[in-house]
């Protein structure tokens, strides 16, 4: 059978202004030619809705997708941080480029190691460095401490005090009796009553002129001339101290303060000297014997200054007392039982004084009146400024 085309319905193409028109259909079912009406959506719109919808289906997944996509970009960058392990550090896929960084590391102080005894087994405390100067600010400047130092003798000590130089300056006087005699004026003869808020220690110096031939400078002043080849204690205007072989001629050169001389030099080198080897050489002892009390001066590694006083010695096992306690030059100074003395100070103004070498022939207040011999005191140094003794 043919059928037109509006048999089915079909309305006219002007009605379809909107896409939302629905089109009505008759289709024949049957031989009667009844019809059936239904409704479709064109084509055009059902296309257009399911566009929308999975506009919006993507566009919530999106929404959805966003705080989990941004999480895993921190985290990413995060990881990448600890990985590099320094915000300084910049990381290309091309190149590596590590900025500098800087650091900063304050050393401690320098002190002296302890001296190890060589007699087993050590006593509790021995050869420990004690600061003898509390009340002074700053790393310890005196220190002192003893110990057994020959095994062949286990009863006898040794004394060590020693002396930071760069907070310190060390000061020569002149007694009434030592070095010599002399028509120079001579000083106070004791420490200064001005100078004792400032001092720390004191310590006997070495021979009188008429035992050996040494010289003395001190206050500008050159009490006896300079001898080459003799051990030297010097201080120098920019503060440093020295133990030297002197071999400057009979006059200091501007750029020493002080300069005490006596004998040959003791240590050199870290070991004993040769002349070390000839007792003879080092001084009249009381009753001839070889060994008897004996102080020495030496000078460590690090510019520092050593005292050191024992009994029963001769110049080699001093010498050798000197290297225990860490001295790589040093001299002899006084010898014989009435002349070791150490003295450090607890608190300004001379207060609290202490005999470190105990002689029953000494006092603590020795040098704060008028003294026989010529001795050193130490005082805390005012930085820049060198200063005379009197």
């Amino acid at each position: 059978m043919t059928r037109r085309s509006d048999d089915f319905g079909i309305q006219p193409r002007a009605s379809l202004s909107s896409r939302l028109e629905i089109l009505t259909i008759r289709a024949v079912t049957g031989p009667d030619d009844t019809h059936e009406t239904f409704s479709v959506t064109p084509r055009v719109d059902r296309h257009t809705a399911l566009d929308h919808r999975r506009h919006e289906r993507r566009r919530r997944q999106r929404r959805r997708l966003l705080p989990s996509a941004a999480l895993v970009l921190i985290g990413l960058i995060l990881l990448g941080w600890f990985a590099l392990g320094s915000p300084s550090t910049n990381t290309s896929p091309t190149s590596t480029t590590t900025m500098p960084t800087t650091t900063t590391t304050t050393l401690p102080p320098y002190a002296p190691a302890a001296i190890k005894t060589p007699v087993s087994p050590a006593q509790s405390g021995e050869g420990q460095w004690v600061a003898q100067d509390p009340w002074v600010p700053g790393p310890p400047a005196v220190m002192t401490t003893t110990w057994r130092p020959q095994p062949s003798q286990p009863s006898i000590t040794a004394y060590a005090s020693w002396i930071r130089t760069s907070s310190t300056q060390l000061a020569l006087y002149p007694g009434y009796k030592g070095p010599g005699e002399t028509t120079l004026n001579r000083g106070p003869e004791m420490v200064p009553t001005s100078s004792r808020s400032t001092l720390m220690a004191t310590f006997n110096s070495g021979f009188y002129e008429a035992d050996t031939a040494a010289g003395f400078y001190t206050n500008g002043t050159v009490y006896f001339p300079m001898r080459n080849g003799v051990a030297t204690v010097v201080s120098y205007t920019d503060g440093s101290v020295d133990i030297i072989n002197w071999q400057s001629g009979t006059t200091p050169p501007p750029n020493v303060v002080m300069a005490r001389q006596n004998l040959a030099m003791l240590v050199d080198n870290g070991a004993p000297t040769a002349a070390t080897q000839d007792g003879t050489n080092w001084g009249i002892t009381l009753g001839g014997v070889p060994a008897v009390w004996r102080t020495g001066l030496g000078i460590d590694a690090k510019g520092n200054l050593i005292y050191v006083a024992a009994s029963q010695q001769t110049a080699a096992t001093l010498a050798q007392i000197l290297i225990q306690a860490g001295a790589i030059r040093g001299m002899q100074l006084d010898i014989n039982p009435a002349w070791p003395i150490f003295v450090t100070y607890g608190a300004p103004g001379a207060g609290n004084p202490t005999l470190d070498v105990p002689n029953p022939q000494q006092t603590s207040n020795r040098f704060l009146f008028s003294s026989t011999k010529d001795f050193f005191a130490v005082f805390t140094r005012v930085p820049g400024v060198v200063q005379q003794p009197w």
